[in-house]
């Protein structure tokens, strides 16, 4: 036994209540939304061709891949002579996360637009929308980039025949884009101009753009649309398109994968990106080897001048004073001579340079550094340092093409380069102080051959000194041609350390729109979209609809439901004994039995929250069912204020209760008859000044009683207790209390409204009784829902009632 059950008189739990309410609250959730199938599937439908519709004319993506894989340098010569010392940024110049960066920045973009021809695009007129086109158009129209042009807005071209068009302004949201200032561009209110004809090759030229469109394969009546994009904002999209990323984790493999609805288009792009990124990084190689090559051509300039005229001297005196050739002392003197002046003005140079070095990295010009081995030097440590500076340089220019400066990428490599140019500098300095003790050591040596040149006869001498400065220049002019040999043999053999693993390539199938995910989404939507309206629906519904719920708000039973009566009859118990209304208050009847046992006579009284839920409907008719079972039964109109049973009746409300009340006419005579057997009826009488008044006084009592002692079943219809007073009294008077909810209009909040009568205000024997059933939430009984009683035959009057589909009984719902 269940707590708080309600008993029966007999003490049996009463039948009235339904358990296993964990399954029945399942079925009728699911019923609920069944009830709207229709609505269900129409949505369903409506989501699929939704779907379909998008899938069928949205613009294909496909994707296009290529590949890069990124090689590390290998260390600078040196490099670990102090890499284990600390020092940043000579680790190698590879860094995956910069390369994606450079792939990836505008600066990359921007040139590589510039070797495509893709700042004018084309369209077609589709079904639906218009459809870009590319590669073979009909029409190419040649732009003029380097004055004002109106961009972002669409033109439309009509060719008329084999030499003229029609120009005209398809969509007037236009740009003005300035070649002077590219990244800004000022918005044009609406661009006047008239449609117009012009002929092929023609300029059409206004104050905002200037182009010349060309016929290539164009047919006379067709129609090219076609916009004008300036780099920049094309290059900014193709930033934003553009999605590079590793293989893996632990691979130097770079995939860039663009989504285009133009496979071509995107295929020229990322062919031409890879190729304007490895000419970026060849170009940083061969600067080292250009400002070499610079650097060499300023010192020949100048020892080239000197070697002209040293030779010229040395011939003319050769010439002058018939003497060509050095003594056998002057040869030897000279050797020794001409070797240390050599290794004194290789010194000079390497000292000269590294001046320049000094200088250089004073202000800050790092990225003009030319390798010391270049110039003779030797220090490995020295060379290291240049040339992993000169890196770092490169790197920070190619990073800042596409990151700020307080990004950590490039304050890490600001630091590194400060790093390396403190070292730089403190080496620098040290080999100058050496160069310059070398060269005074050297100036030494010569001075003290200088003197042993000074004993040679005046005639030799001066062929020595001719002959001196001679070879000084022309050892100091091949050793600059041999350095810019090398350095020319350097730039030309050098290759970019990335390289192209795989060119441009794109699936076969566009990868969207994703067609089955698409259907699969509007058949959810489908489903979601009318299950959430009736989910809302219901919660948000304050009206009475569901029997389970009903019985779960109250305190008393719900002890029976009433169909909805479809006729226009008022009472068909009377007059439709074989319908299923009929049955229902025939069992209500019989379920009277176990609530009020083993008395002859027996009161009843209806009542309800408000007016229009059925009260009068059900007193009238449960006075009918008792008066068909041979039972003498007398209906009261006790409803003063909205009186309804006299028209019901077809009686005239001329005479009743209030004139019995309100005078001394005895009530004997106002009952009237109902024209049934066993069925009167004491309508309410005319509408008093007072209604409540004349229910309260002693003489409705005692009229009451003489009521009951005439008749079996006295059934009392009352005013709706949640608007007047009077009812309160009339439960103490009466044997079962009956109050009447109506589905569908019965707000929730009525149930409070019994529930403290029940249990503030002390009345005893009530049930409730929900009237107009015709929403079926999925327990099965209602009107047209579940009244087969299963008779066979109609021996006794019936007719026999079979459960409906559920699908019929949804469609059933609003009739």
């Amino acid at each position: 036994m269940y707590p708080n059950t309600p008993q029966a008189p007999n003490g049996s739990p009463s039948q009235f209540m339904v358990n296993q309410e964990d399954e029945i609250d399942l079925k009728v959730l699911l019923f609920n939304y069944l009830q709207y199938w229709p609505l269900i599937l129409l949505f369903v439908f409506l989501g699929l061709i939704s779907a379909f519709i998008f899938n069928r004319y949205a613009t294909p993506i496909y994707k296009v891949e290529s590949t890069v894989i990124v090689e590390d340098e290998n260390n600078a010569l040196g490099a670990d002579l102090f890499a284990s010392a600390g020092i940043m940024g000579l680790q190698g110049k590879s860094n995956i996360e910069n390369e994606i960066g450079i792939l990836k920045s505008y600066t990359l973009a921007y040139s590589t637009l510039q070797e495509l021809d893709m700042n004018v695009q084309y369209f077609t007129e589709g079904f639906v929308k218009k459809s870009e086109i590319y590669g073979n158009v009909p029409v190419y129209v040649r732009v003029n980039w380097d004055r004002k042009q109106a961009v972002g807005g669409l033109f439309r071209l009509e060719v008329l025949d084999d030499n003229s068009f029609e120009l005209s302004i398809e969509e007037n949201e236009f740009q003005l884009f300035n070649p002077a200032d590219p990244n800004f561009k000022s918005i044009l209110d609406e661009l006047v101009f008239e449609s117009a004809i012009f002929q092929f090759g023609d300029t059409v030229k206004t104050e905002v753009f200037e182009f010349s469109p060309i016929k290539s394969s164009a047919m006379p009546g067709e129609v090219i649309y076609f916009r004008l994009v300036d780099t920049p904002s094309l290059a900014l999209k193709m930033v934003e398109d553009l999605t590079v990323s590793p293989t893996n984790k632990q691979s130097s493999i770079l995939t860039l994968s663009l989504e285009t609805p133009l496979r071509r288009k995107g295929i020229d792009y990322l062919n031409k990106l890879q190729e304007t990124y490895l000419q970026r990084e060849l170009d940083d190689k061969n600067r080292t080897s250009e400002n070499t090559i610079f650097f060499i051509d300023q010192q020949l300039s100048g020892i080239t001048d000197s070697l002209r005229g040293s030779e010229a001297k040395l011939q003319q005196y050769r010439s002058e004073n018939r003497i060509f050739n050095l003594s056998q002392e002057g040869s030897v003197i000279f050797q020794r001579l001409q070797e240390l002046e050599k290794e004194r003005g290789l010194n000079e140079i390497n000292l000269k340079y590294l001046q320049t070095l000094r200088n250089y990295l004073a202000s800050g010009q790092t990225g003009d550094l030319i390798a010391p081995s270049i110039v003779g030097t030797t220090d490995p440590l020295l060379n290291a340092l240049v040339q992993s500076l000169s890196e770092l340089q490169a790197d920070r220019v190619r990073l800042t093409a596409n990151f700020a400066e307080n990004t950590p990428q490039v304050r890490d490599i600001n630091a590194r380069i400060q790093s390396t140019s403190k070292a730089l500098q403190e080496n620098v300095s040290s080999a100058i102080v050496n160069t310059e003790n070398l060269i005074a050591n050297l100036s030494g040596q010569i001075n003290q051959i200088e003197s042993e040149i000074n004993q040679l006869p005046e005639t030799e001498r001066k062929l020595l000194d001719f002959t001196r400065q001679f070879t000084i220049n022309e050892n100091i002019y091949i050793y600059f041609l041999q350095k810019k040999a090398e350095a020319e043999i350097t730039k030309a053999s050098n290759i970019p350390s990335n390289k192209i693993l795989d060119f441009a390539k794109s699936g076969q199938l566009p990868i969207a729109p994703k067609r089955s995910l698409n259907l699969l989404i509007g058949l959810i939507l489908g489903f979601i979209i009318p299950i959430g309206f009736i989910t809302v629906k219901d919660f948000l519904n304050t009206k009475i609809e569901d029997p389970k719920e009903l019985e779960k708000q109250l305190k008393v039973p719900l002890i029976g439901m009433i169909g909805r009566n479809n006729s226009d009859d008022a009472i068909p118990v009377l007059h439709n004994p074989r319908s299923t209304v009929t049955e229902s208050f025939r069992s209500l009847r019989a379920d009277l039995s176990y609530l009020s046992p083993q008395k002859d006579s027996l009161t009843l009284l209806f009542t309800s929250s408000i007016s229009g839920e059925g009260k009068t409907f059900v007193s009238m008719n449960m006075a009918s069912v008792f008066a068909l079972m041979g039972k003498k039964t007398v209906l009261l109109g006790l409803d003063l204020r909205k009186p309804r049973i006299a028209q019901d009746f077809n009686l005239t409300n001329d005479v009743g209760m209030s004139t019995c009340l309100s005078s001394s006419k005895p009530w004997q005579e106002v009952v009237k008859s109902s024209g049934h057997e066993n069925l009167d009826v004491i309508l309410s009488g005319p509408i008093p000044p007072n209604p409540a008044e004349l229910l309260l006084q002693e003489k409705f009592g005692k009229i009451i009683q003489e009521i009951k002692q005439a008749y079996d079943v006295v059934v009392f219809d009352c005013p709706p207790v949640g608007l007047v007073s009077e009812t309160k009294e009339l439960f103490a008077l009466s044997d079962v209390n009956f109050y009447v909810f109506r589905q569908g209009y019965s707000m929730k909040g009525n149930t409070q409204i019994l529930n403290n009568l029940v249990e503030k205000g002390g009345v005893k024997k009530m049930y409730s009784i929900l009237n107009d059933v015709h929403i079926d939430k999925g327990y099965g009984y209602g009107y047209g829902y579940g009244y087969g009683y299963g008779y066979g035959n109609n021996s006794y009057g019936y007719h026999e009632e079979v459960q409906l589909p559920w699908w019929k009984r949804a469609l059933r719902r609003h009739k």
